[in-house]
């Protein structure tokens, strides 16, 4: 009986049918980006909000005035006296209602007395904002004392996919990738319906939680399914091209929040696709590679005469059945993942990788938050500098393999990092500079990491491995905001340096996997340990070789 990748040559390894599913499965790529970094649009902090002052709310009423003029006429009575607060967090103890004050100068009353002896007190009736309901940081107060309920939704959105990646990433190698990607999208549309027209912050967390779970479904599926139906040669350009479309769709996010003026109407730009990939149901068969796991080679066989005729080729007639893995079926677990010496090693240094990759990159992602300049400029040039970086992954992994440049790219990271953090802050251009380079660097780490992890793991255990180390980088992703948003209040470049130690430790540790440069797809976890002992075996006959020929 032939093996699959055997008939997988006769029907076309990327050919017009592959072609197809795999742009249309790229499309999630850009919705899963915009869930991904959307928070920095969704709840950016507004700039000018004072302190919501009851009698004086009253007073600008009867008066006539403007937002503006209410602000400048009882607020600015806070830096009269060159106190730290902008009336922000806290306001002068006045009882505004009950002072006799005058609408062309209401601060008259105060002339005779000394305001430095006036106590300042917190917010106690909310605060007003130039641009209400904005972002979700004016629609529900995230600001001052609740300022760290910011960090907690982008926190919340990584504990969803760390939740995702177990229960969907064990769904789908068990019940099929197919089924789970559809039942993803259906559930990431739904909650992110709910995530915008929350009642209260308490069910936007909730809801948030839960698109972050089908959200982490629908992209690790949609990964995972492309490189199981291509050969081995072009998943390198599958992997790497779908994670294009991740940059194409941060390009995109800038735009669609500059265009929308308040974060519903952003959630509801970003959610409503996830609808159009039910479609996907007549458009996207299941995995062949995954059917031949679960012991159903006549369904596979069927899928695999469906794509040889849409790529203009006939399997031969004789083939009847596909030779079906004489593993035994169980169900994937934890377990498996370090049970061979081979594997444990594996699975330990992916889980760091991907941990250093997500908490790095968010970091800095969401650093051009809280850094001067043009917000939507900035992210549009951040994401566009991820371009090359997919470029320079196809121009060297298949001349050099995928381990070197994955070492290399971390290190690079992790020095560019560093070296922002010490540079002067007035020489703007080379910082900038520096810190793009970093950006490149990451994201080539990023997208690498996806790669050799699906290339790493057997069939059996792809999806739920891949799903499971790419826990990490959820676990990164509940850090990052934390990490980078309480250190910079003490320091604004402390996050970096803890960026840099991270990375260039995880540019050592990557060295000590296999290279995974034209192998086959390793179908069961014999095939895994084997991999490494072969390429031993390979390295110390190449190493006699080339001693000899000195010689």
């Amino acid at each position: 009986m032939p093996s699959f990748d055997e008939i997988l040559k006769e029907a076309g390894e990327f050919g017009r049918f592959q072609k197809r599913v795999f742009f249309l499965l790229c499309q999630t790529g850009i919705t899963f980006s915009f869930l991904f970094v959307g928070m920095v649009f969704l709840g950016h902090r507004p700039e000018n909000y004072w302190c919501r002052i009851p009698g004086a709310a009253e007073l600008s009423e009867r008066c006539g005035w403007t937002l503006e003029e209410e602000q400048n006429y009882t607020v600015p009575a806070l830096n009269f006296v060159n106190r730290s607060s902008r009336g922000q967090c806290e306001r002068f103890d006045i009882k505004w209602n009950n002072t006799s004050v005058s609408c062309a100068n209401p601060l008259s009353h105060f002339t005779n007395h000394s305001l430095g002896s006036v106590p300042l007190i917190s917010c106690q009736d909310g605060w007003v904002y130039k641009q209400p309901h904005s972002t979700i940081v004016s629609e529900y107060n995230l600001v001052c004392a609740n300022a760290w309920m910011l960090d907690l939704t982008q926190a919340v959105l990584n504990l969803g996919f760390l939740t995702g990646a177990f229960t969907l990433g064990y769904a789908a190698d068990r019940y099929g990738r197919i089924c789970i990607y559809l039942l993803s999208c259906l559930g990431v549309g739904l909650c992110g319906l709910a995530v915008a027209f929350a009642p209260n912050f308490s069910i936007f967390l909730i809801f948030r939680f839960l698109q972050g779970v089908f959200g982490k479904g629908t992209w690790m599926t949609a990964y995972v399914i492309v490189t199981e139906i291509v050969g081995s040669d072009q998943r390198r350009i599958v992997g790497i091209v779908i994670q294009m479309f991740f940059t194409l769709g941060i390009m995109i996010l800038p735009g669609i929040a500059y265009l929308i003026p308040t974060w519903q109407g952003i959630q509801l730009a970003i959610t409503l696709p996830n609808f159009l990939f039910l479609l996907y149901y007549w458009a996207v068969p299941e995995s062949p590679r995954w059917l031949l796991t679960r012991k159903k080679g006549e369904k596979a066989l069927k899928i695999m005469r469906t794509v040889a005729k849409h790529n203009g080729k006939h399997l031969s007639p004789h083939y009847s059945e596909i030779t079906v893995t004489d593993e035994e079926i169980s169900n994937p677990s934890c377990l498996h993942l370090v049970r061979t010496p081979q594997m444990r090693k594996y699975t330990l240094i992916l889980m760091y990788a991907w941990f250093t990759s997500a908490l790095v990159y968010q970091g800095l992602v969401m650093r051009l938050g809280i850094i001067e300049g043009n917000l939507y400029l900035d992210f549009f040039i951040s994401g566009a500098v991820e371009l090359p970086a997919a470029l320079l992954i196809l121009l060297t992994i298949d001349r050099i393999g995928r381990r070197l440049p994955f070492a290399i790219s971390n290190i690079v990271a992790g020095v560019a990092c560093l070296i922002t953090a010490v540079l002067p802050a007035d020489i703007l251009w080379l910082k900038t500079s520096v810190a793009t380079l970093g950006r490149l660097g990451i994201t080539m780490a990023f997208e690498i990491v996806y790669l050799v992890n699906s290339e790493l793991y057997p069939t059996t255990l792809r999806n739920f491995g891949v799903s499971l180390c790419s826990s990490l980088c959820d676990l990164g992703g509940i850090i990052a905001p934390f990490l980078l948003f309480r250190l910079a209040a003490i320091w604004m470049e402390l996050p970096l340096i803890i960026f840099s130690v991270l990375a260039v430790v995880c540019g050592i540790l990557v060295l000590f996997l296999p290279e995974t440069k034209g192998i086959s797809l390793p179908e069961t976890v014999e095939d895994v340990e084997q991999l490494s002992s072969l390429q031993s075996k390979s390295g110390r006959k190449k190493k006699h070789q080339d001693i000899t020929s000195y010689i």
